[in-house]
């Protein structure tokens, strides 16, 4: 567990020592799949900025042409200016919005493809990964994420690019046209400015990424007390859960307000250096015009360039802050991308054949499935499964039965492959599983299980999850089949009855009799059966056992029950205990044993009596 938490620990400062460099390089792939789109933006800012800062220069021109001595034909020459003044002033913006336009497609395709790159790979993880997971934490993280990525776009592109253009721009004109003491203090005050903003905005950081662990905390407290709504009901816990809920509410408000006063000394500070430089700026122009060496034009346009140049700086804070929370939200959904897959394919893995090495067996479409001396261990203090062996030919079925946490669910598990076996193999068709495609193997495999869940969508959509492409007829004969159509018919809506949260709104009989269903519709050569009726009465029952008796006919059938009279018919009975095979043999040969499975036997038949 030391080494566990080590491990993790570990990990978070990895991820925390990761640069921003870093980040934006990762980024970057995906931007450059827009890469002409990038460059027509970076064309139309030029253009935009050489306008705006062409505005001052006229603005200077109107007013030394402004003369009230000269004669009333001169005016036509101010007039001009005025509507050059105007026409700069619309260019300038309307080269901004083109920018806008010309990459809202980019920026709108760039977070799609990160979105839904980390919604295949969150999938494409192991189930231990999300059996870990905090799923309120996870889904603000990609949330966050997402929003990030058109931030950090609108901010860098859009805002700190034209910044840093007109600065420089600015920065030329100053120090051709007049002495070199205006560039100086121009130049001196933005890198003071800038230091200082930066400065303040990394210590800032810390308290950023504390509001966002925070809030994250809060937000899978919140998830996780309504998913659990009913637990909270049982126990009557709602106070209980409101008190937790509001302690992280409470860390998260702390964090929030030593944010706002630290962002209220950036303020202080940035406006007071760029008052000092204003002060400065304008009281040599003013002592130019005295003096004679300058106009007043050349007064009114150095002030227009200081208002143009330090209004957004203003925002240069607030820009770079939102840039750096932009980053900071980023390398996290980035670092789920980072997960590594516990479970892999192979290189140049190929798809399941679905053929058995059977050469006595006629059913080529049921293969046979092999447990070759299986060890297996979620955890290596605690092994689960020790040399496990069996098989279960082409079209017949196997039954596994035994105490909870003898490892019987854990052979599903493992035939999914969402998990891989430490030593040992288990084969399809002769197929190691670990050679072919994970992909093939689940399509290959249909599975009842004991624990339900569905989507929060109607019946029809949750009976169709396992062909997606079905028919409204074929998912009616499916239901019909599961013994469930005649109460999905009798609802107002019928088939397109909501079920409401992880199917909340069904029974667990009810439940359960759609994902056979949905499991019958899929229609797969393997089959699992994992307490398939545990939660159906026992009239229900006897007539969902034999149907799916039936359609376990020349299908490869694995069948994991608590209940024995489920599974008597099976062509063969392992019987598990902490881990290992005690016995195996049909029902008659097992009870003629008078072992484990005949105390079974006798014990559940004494309490159904």
């Amino acid at each position: 567990m030391n080494t566990l938490i080590a491990s993790k620990k570990s990990a978070g400062h990895v991820a925390n020592e990761r640069s921003d460099w870093d980040t934006l390089s990762r980024l970057m792939p995906f931007v450059w799949r827009y890469k002409w789109r990038a460059l027509s933006v970076l064309a139309l800012l030029v253009m935009a900025k050489i306008a705006t800062v062409s505005v001052p220069l006229l603005l200077k021109q109107l007013v030394d042409s402004l003369n009230p001595t000269l004669t009333q034909a001169v005016i036509v020459v101010p007039v001009a200016l005025l509507l050059g003044y105007g026409v700069l002033r619309v260019f300038s913006s309307w080269f901004t919005e083109a920018c806008e336009a010309v990459f809202s497609k980019a920026t709108e395709g760039i977070s799609r493809s990160i979105s839904l790159e980390v919604f295949r790979h969150l999938h494409g993880l192991s189930l231990r990964f999300h059996l870990e997971r905090q799923t309120g934490g996870m889904t603000r993280d990609i949330e966050r994420g997402t929003s990030a990525v058109r931030a950090l776009i609108s901010f860098a592109l859009f805002r700190i690019v034209p910044t840093l253009m007109e600065m420089a721009f600015v920065l030329a004109l100053l120090a051709m046209k007049f002495d070199q003491w205006f560039a100086w203090i121009t130049l001196a005050a933005l890198t003071l400015y800038i230091a200082f903003t930066i400065g303040i905005t990394q210590w800032r950081t810390q308290f950023r990424k504390k509001m966002n662990e925070m809030d994250g905390a809060a937000h899978s407290r919140a998830i996780d007390s309504l998913l659990n709504y009913e637990t909270v009901k049982y126990f009557n816990n709602e106070d209980f859960e409101a008190k937790r809920y509001d302690e992280n509410l409470a860390r998260f408000h702390k964090a929030s307000a030593m944010s706002q006063r630290s962002l209220s000394y950036l303020n202080g500070g940035q406006q007071l250096i760029i008052a000092v430089a204003l002060v400065a700026m304008l009281w040599r122009a003013t002592q130019g015009v005295v003096d004679g060496r300058l106009t007043l034009g050349d007064l009114v346009m150095i002030n227009a360039f200081m208002i143009q140049l330090y209004i957004p700086l203003n925002f240069l804070g607030t820009m770079y802050r939102e840039i750096k929370q932009s980053l900071t939200d980023l390398d996290k959904m980035f670092t789920l991308l980072e997960k590594e897959r516990e479970i892999a394919d192979v290189a140049g893995a190929q798809d399941l054949q679905l053929w058995h090495t059977n050469a006595a067996s006629t059913d080529a479409d049921s293969p046979d499935v092999s447990f070759n001396n299986v060890h297996f261990a979620y955890d290596p203090t605690r092994p689960i499964l020790h040399g496990v062996s069996f098989q279960i030919p082409a079209g017949k079925t196997v039954a596994v039965v035994g105490p909870s946490g003898a490892g019987k669910s854990t052979l599903a598990r493992l035939l999914y492959r969402f998990y891989d076996v430490q030593q040992g193999s288990i084969t399809i068709a002769g197929q190691d599983i670990k050679t072919v495609t994970q992909s093939s193997v689940r399509q290959a495999i249909g599975i009842v299980p004991q624990d339900t869940v569905l989507f929060n969508d109607t019946v029809a959509y949750n009976i169709a999850y396992g062909k997606t492409s079905a028919s409204q007829d074929e998912i009616i004969e499916a239901a019909k089949s599961a013994r469930i159509h005649d109460f999905i018919a009798a609802t107002p809506k019928g088939y397109e009855t909501a079920v409401g949260e992880r199917g909340l709104k069904l029974s667990g009989g009810e439940k359960q009799r759609v994902a056979i269903a949905r499991t019958l519709l899929k229609n797969p050569p393997i089959l699992i059966f994992d307490e398939a009726t545990s939660a159906l009465d026992s009239a229900n029952e006897r007539a969902i056992q034999a149907e799916l008796h039936n359609v376990a006919q020349n299908k490869t059938t694995l069948v994991i029950a608590h209940r024995l009279s489920t599974v008597v018919e099976a062509h063969e009975i392992i019987v598990m205990d902490a881990g290992k095979i005690v016995e195996r043999g049909n029902h008659a040969e097992l009870l003629a044993k008078q072992g484990v499975y005949a105390n079974m036997w006798a014990l559940q038949q004494n309490s159904a009596d």
